[in-house]
């Protein structure tokens, strides 16, 4: 896709896309520039206090943990139901969740666990339900944007601020990924996130670097020179030339690449080795804890969504431990994952204390930094798993099942120490007030003030941001 407005094809003629970020000297930054960051860094504390007035952390547990085994124990169903398990006392009496989650227990004052989520249909595979889900719609057509897009659109950053990161981009079987997390949907490529990591460079790697976007390609006297350049080439300053939409995204764009690749705030954000070991440890050396680390630097930092891929990385003593994607997925033997309620890379016993150690410290660091009371924090996969665990003597699992799943919300408004819904005493329907995609995505927007009326599109076609019902009960 081409930076320069269509309605200038004697500019187009003049110089290529390819010449023009050779001209520019950042390299691929400017086709970033949607997930650019920049903020001020204090050597001695960290992130300067530029927070948005509104922030958004989704941690998306790729594959979709069970719900029984982790926030909606069933203790009283017979034993090919509930798993190996049991639900422990938390600091909010009656709300008890499952003996993997140590930290998480002593902190459940401070965030709602819902357990009636449910998709409307059958969508028992990994990529239409990630699609529903992230876009907040049942039946969401192929080109709707997601959430993060949503907010990018509807709350640009005014400091030269990434709208929306994705902290590693789910890779590997497409199974996994949802369609439209590398694009705008039909917002358009500019509501894309910036991509953070992956399974060779993530941050609990001593050789973790900044994304290439934000590497300036050349030093600064020559990066001006370039900028003058590119001023004179701008569509504004073409004979005949209308401010449009387009040439003022077009200008505005490489201003903010250019101020971007000229100094150091946006990569320092990304340097964990500013933290403190110890605040570093507290979230946990593995993949998942230092990325809910990094999201708390960019929240921090002004970052308005934050997508967090839930991958755990390879449980100790193993190695591929499978791809950015996949760790939720405990099939156990029948899809040769190992055993679901293990120690390996596939397992509750791996995986669910890492959850347990990065997410409990989050929340801490926000409420110390006075940042939860802005920063709404969701923590879910994209179904859960079924009651049923199979082949419970050889290496037991649980299969896809999308009709009830569990989830935790916390900050900008939720109310803690709260359940909200109820499923069966099996945990396989929705028993009390059912969860959709669209009510989590309603009541999403609404934590972070959004008119519910709001509509987007392009081209003067404009849909509905949303069609659900927010459940106003959780603010309080």
């Amino acid at each position: 896709m081409s930076l320069l407005p269509s309605n200038h094809p004697q500019l187009a003629a003049m110089i290529s896309r390819r010449r023009l970020l050779q001209a520019g000297g950042v390299g691929a930054l400017t086709m970033a520039l949607p997930g650019t960051v920049a903020a001020g860094v204090d050597s001695d504390r960290g992130l300067r206090g530029v927070a948005a007035d509104k922030s958004c952390i989704f941690v998306l547990l790729c594959g979709g943990p069970s719900h029984l085994d982790t926030w909606d124990l069933k203790p009283e169903a017979p034993e090919d139901i509930r798993g190996p398990y049991r639900p422990i006392a938390s600091a909010v009496p009656g709300m008890r969740i499952s003996e993997l989650n140590t930290r998480l227990s002593t902190l459940t004052q401070h965030f709602c666990l819902i357990r009636s989520m449910t998709h409307v249909g059958n969508i028992s595979n990994h990529f239409d339900a990630m699609h529903h889900l992230l876009s907040g719609q049942a039946g969401a057509p192929a080109d709707s944007p997601y959430l993060g897009a949503i907010m990018s659109r509807v709350r640009p950053s005014e400091r030269n601020i990434a709208n929306y990161v994705w902290l590693i981009r789910c890779v590997g079987d497409p199974v996994f990924c949802a369609p439209n997390i590398g694009s705008g949907g039909h917002l358009g490529a500019q509501y894309m996130p910036l991509f953070v990591g992956s399974a060779d460079n993530h941050p609990a790697l001593h050789t973790f670097r900044a994304p290439e976007e934000l590497q300036p390609a050349v030093e600064p006297a020559r990066l001006q020179d370039r900028r003058h350049l590119l001023t004179a080439l701008s569509p504004t300053r073409l004979p005949g030339s209308d401010p449009n939409r387009a040439t003022r995204d077009w200008d505005d764009l490489h201003r903010r690449a250019f101020e971007l690749a000229n100094g150091r705030g946006g990569r320092q954000v990304f340097e964990l080795h500013r933290e403190p070991a110890g605040v570093r440890d507290r979230y946990g050396m593995h993949p998942l804890g230092q990325n809910l680390l990094l999201a708390r630097r960019l929240v921090e930092a002004g970052v308005g969504f934050v997508t967090v891929n839930g991958w755990t990385g390879s449980a100790p003593g193993q190695t591929g431990g499978g791809p950015p994607a996949s760790s939720w997925d405990m099939h156990g033997s029948e899809m040769g994952m190992g055993n679901a309620f293990g120690n390996g890379s596939y397992g509750m016993g791996w995986c669910l204390p890492c959850l347990d150690q990065g997410l409990s410290a989050l929340l801490v660091d926000l409420r110390e930094r006075g940042l939860l009371e802005r920063t709404l924090v969701v923590v879910m996969g994209e179904f859960g798993r079924t009651p049923r665990i199979n082949q419970p003597n050889i290496m037991p699992g649980r299969q896809h099942w999308p009709s009830c799943w569990s989830a935790i919300l916390a900050g900008a408004g939720i109310r803690g120490g709260a359940v909200y819904g109820e499923s069966d005493r099996i945990g396989a329907y929705v028993k009390d007030r059912p969860v959709r995609v669209q009510d989590l995505a309603a009541t999403i927007f609404h934590a972070l003030d959004v008119a519910p009326e709001t509509r987007l599109g392009r081209d003067g076609f404009t849909r509905p941001i949303n069609t659900g019902q927010a459940m106003m009960e959780l603010f309080g």
